[in-house]
């Protein structure tokens, strides 16, 4: 039987994941797309920390090694990171061999770029596993809504984050308590920072846009909050309000525009998204035929992440068996136009300090009123600080435009303090 020959560049958990699905599940391959697959050279900065690697994988820290191979038809990178992943993938492509990767930093941001250098070169350049691991989001939207009109796109993209989340609402954990668990557990890197400030969700969204409404956004034309400033009381508030706090992408149609953002979400308890835990990913897609269908699974880990990558090389190795590489991964494009924000309405969860003393909630209602808000709940903490109210409110909706007069109006008051704005969602 015919052998398809692999390059790989990386070797961490990803990368030895693929090893062994490979070995592991050769039958089943063999079975499905009638060829073999074999690891033929790896590319690695340290090859004496991977001598398990099997005897007949050369392993080398030199990447024309892979590049000037002609044998090698399909390169899986692995390294992460823009640089020098990008110039890596870009020679691959110029050199007619496909490329399977899982960098979204990199898609996120050149992705239409190596897709237009990839068509030119007749070859292809696929990702799956660059959003939600091992959930198969991006052939899904591709291939099961390719006629339907999709709406809205949401969900948790992040593990790190969402790991942090469920223990400060279900153990009641700080965040600095959290943060440093999902570290011992290998949930979250040394320097978490990409996860908690909202920048790796940012990155999967820019992806999931595309896909869906086939706009390309930078990462800058959009808000991206992390939960880095997150604190426990707002956990527990919202938790007695009956919310669940969840960082949540959203990319959603509003009147011909697209509204993108990344921020802590108050979710209902009774929501799908609310019941969503640990490390575990989601992605609702919401399509105006199909209406809400919702996609869980392990959202990273090297098994996981490793099966969205083969699925890639076995799309990939039909391509080439049937000649027809070279078609784009996603073709769907739009101009993108940013949503009107007197279009986009949400109701706010608004946390507030201000001093225990009568005449305090006459005036914040007074700021309410005049950026014509109005709120649904209001509760006082039963927290004592001396002098001090802490109080927690749900509004009805505000737009966009709303919501920033009222951050102004309350930055500009001496006496009440607003700590948090986060938006919530209703079922």
């Amino acid at each position: 039987m015919e052998t398809v020959k692999l390059g790989l560049l990386g070797l961490g958990t990803v990368g030895s994941g693929v090893l062994e699905m490979i070995e592991n599940n050769e039958s089943k391959i063999r079975n499905i797309i009638g060829r073999e697959l074999s690891v033929k050279t790896v590319v690695v900065r340290h090859p004496e920390k991977h001598q398990n690697a099997a005897a007949d994988i050369k392993l080398t820290t030199e990447f024309e090694e892979v590049l000037n191979d002609n044998e090698i038809q399909i390169v899986v990178e692995l390294i992460g990171g823009i640089h020098p992943a990008k110039e890596y993938i870009e020679r691959l492509l110029k050199a007619h061999k496909s490329v399977v990767t899982a960098n979204k930093d990199l898609i996120a941001s050149y992705g239409p770029e190596l897709a237009a250098l990839a068509y030119e070169n007749h070859c292809d350049l696929m990702y799956e596993a660059s959003v939600a691991g091992g959930i198969p989001i991006l052939r899904t939207i591709v291939n099961s809504f390719a006629a339907d009109n999709i709406l809205e796109v949401k969900g948790i993209v992040n593990g790190t984050t969402n790991y942090i989340l469920t223990q400060m609402n279900q153990k009641h954990w700080t965040y600095d308590e959290a943060l440093k668990k999902a570290q011992e557990l290998g949930f979250a890197e040394a320097d978490p920072t990409n996860d908690v400030t909202g920048k790796d969700a940012a990155y999967k969204m820019i992806i999931l846009s595309y896909f869906a409404f086939g706009t390309q956004l930078k990462i800058d034309d959009f808000k991206t909050e992390g939960i880095d400033t997150l604190n426990a009381f707002d956990v527990s508030q919202a938790e007695s309000l009956g919310y669940v706090i969840k960082l949540v992408g959203s990319a959603k149609v509003i009147n011909g525009g697209v509204f993108v953002d990344v921020a802590p979400t108050l979710v209902p308890e009774d929501h799908p998204l609310a019941t969503i835990n640990n490390e575990f990913n989601a992605v609702m897609v919401t399509g105006k035929a199909v209406g809400d269908t919702l996609f869980y699974g392990p959202g990273a880990g090297g098994l996981p992440t490793a099966n969205s990558v083969l699925s890639d090389i076995t799309s990939e190795v039909k391509n080439l068996i049937m000649g027809t590489s070279g078609h784009a991964f996603n073709t769907y494009q739009n101009e993108y136009v940013p949503a009107d924000p007197d279009d986009v309405s949400y109701p706010y969860y608004l946390s507030l300090t201000m001093p225990d003393v009568s005449g305090q909630m006459l005036k914040f209602t007074k700021i309410m009123a005049d950026v014509k808000a109005s709120f649904s709940q209001i509760v006082q903490s039963p927290i004592k600080d001396e002098g001090i109210a802490h109080v927690a409110v749900i509004t009805h909706e505000l737009s966009q435009s709303q919501l920033t007069k009222l951050k102004h109006q309350l930055y500009n008051a001496d006496s009440i303090k607003l700590n948090a704005a986060y938006k919530v969602f209703e079922n």
